[in-house]
């Protein structure tokens, strides 16, 4: 909702330069007449005779600069970025980019600019704003323009161990007695947290939250590995809670293991060598992956979980607390018990990622022919695609039933797959 920002009426360098480089005398705006946080934001800033530009620009016929014009509208872009919810407020801004930027009025003393900024885009840390310079009803001058969050070099606590040859990127931190081994690279923005452990050749990507007593990296725990030069990588945004493991591949299973992005790892959390993890999984409190097994995006693994070596668990598939998993598990099921079953399909995830109300009907059908058949499961996959297969989510099923090497989890007795 629009409102009024008395608080920044007669805005001082020093708010400027809290949130920008530029010192005095390059502050350009003198009141924020109104704020839209996260929309738009309208400043004004009165042009006098005392301006220091004018003495070279122009002597006897002053004029004030483009550049300054777009100075002006990045520092309202700043108030505006300034005033969103949830940003860091110790990360100073830059422009990095300027686009279309057009001049059409000549800004001389005594002129009342009037400067207005709104969001076009945001991506992550980068805002795309685009702002107008009006002198009453006339156009100055008008800019697109990004406007990004700088980080310092990374933090480093005076007790943590930082070997060399570890290459980390701006804003990461690193916490009291935390160890990082010579091979390791870190991404920006990623914090790791006291006494973590992070070494072999693991890359990390930016903005990771590491918490404390973690181990990443350390040798697999498999008799057959040798010293290898395997890795681990991990993609960004991802949570690695207390105490949890996640080892490096090994030779027998392609020398890597991966984990994709924005993914919690809660604590006591085991991912086992050579293991592949999607994007936007979820593994509870001592959920335990043995070596080589996969997870497709959107996994959840409940508490006290335990999947066997080579298991392949398919999207958006749910496996309740403390099950014994031994064998695949198809994509948007729900499978649980030892040794699991599927239960039906995970309906309230594939609601909560928003799937619409027939590409859950599509799937309910394939999963009746599938797994309540009254007849061989090869009639009935065939049956399944005649019928049901050029839905998309119902190929991705068939797909991943067809590619299963160590056989699919059969269906248990309380079945609600709708």
């Amino acid at each position: 909702m629009a409102r009024a920002e008395t608080g920044m009426s007669g805005v001082d360098g020093t708010v400027l330069t809290h949130l920008l480089p530029g010192r005095y005398p390059l502050p350009l705006v003198d009141r924020v007449e109104r704020i839209e946080p996260s929309e738009r934001i309208v400043a004004t800033k009165t042009v006098t005779n005392g301006e220091p530009f004018f003495a070279g620009h122009f002597p006897g016929v002053p004029l004030m600069p483009g550049v300054l014009l777009c100075e002006a509208l990045t520092q309202v872009g700043a108030l505006l970025v300034a005033e969103e919810p949830g940003r860091a407020a110790r990360c100073g801004l830059r422009m990095t980019a300027l686009d279309r930027a057009r001049f059409r009025l000549p800004v001389v003393p005594g002129d009342r600019l009037d400067l207005q900024v709104h969001v076009l885009a945001r991506d992550g840390f980068r805002w795309r704003l685009r702002g107008v310079v009006r002198v009453g009803e006339q156009i100055a001058a008008e800019a697109d323009f990004w406007l990004s969050e700088g980080v310092g070099p990374a933090s480093i606590h005076p007790t943590a161990v930082v070997e060399s040859g570890a290459v980390l990127g701006a804003g990461v931190i690193v916490g009291p007695y935390a160890v990082i081994g010579p091979h390791v690279t870190i991404g920006p923005r990623t914090t790791v947290g006291p006494h973590a452990v992070i070494v072999g050749r693991t890359t990390i990507g930016e903005e990771n939250r590491i918490f404390q007593f973690a181990s990443v990296g350390a040798e697999p725990q498999d008799l057959k590995y040798s010293g290898e030069d395997s890795r681990l990588e991990i993609g960004d945004r991802n949570t690695v809670r207390e105490f949890a493991t996640l080892n490096p591949g090994t030779e027998g299973g392609g020398m890597v293991t991966r984990i994709g992005n924005d993914n919690l790892l809660m604590n006591y959390a085991h991912v086992g060598h050579d293991s592949l993890i999607g994007s936007h999984c979820v593994l509870a409190n001592s959920a335990t992956l043995a070596g080589h097994v996969m997870l497709e995006d959107w996994v959840i693994v409940g508490g006290l979980v335990a999947i066997h070596q080579f298991v392949r668990v398919g999207e958006s598939a749910l496996l309740g607390g403390g099950s014994m998993v031994i064998l695949d598990v198809p994509p948007f099921c729900n499978a649980s018990g030892d040794r699991a079953r599927i239960r039906g399909l995970n309906l309230i995830g594939l609601r909560r990622r928003g799937f619409e109300v027939e590409r859950v009907r599509a799937l309910k059908k394939a999963y009746r022919l599938l797994f309540r058949r009254k007849e061989a499961f090869a009639a009935a996959r065939d049956r399944c695609a005649t019928e049901l297969g050029a839905h998309p989510d119902v190929a991705r099923l068939l797909t991943f039933l067809d590619a299963s090497e160590r056989g699919v989890s059969p269906a248990g007795a309380q079945d609600d797959g709708g």
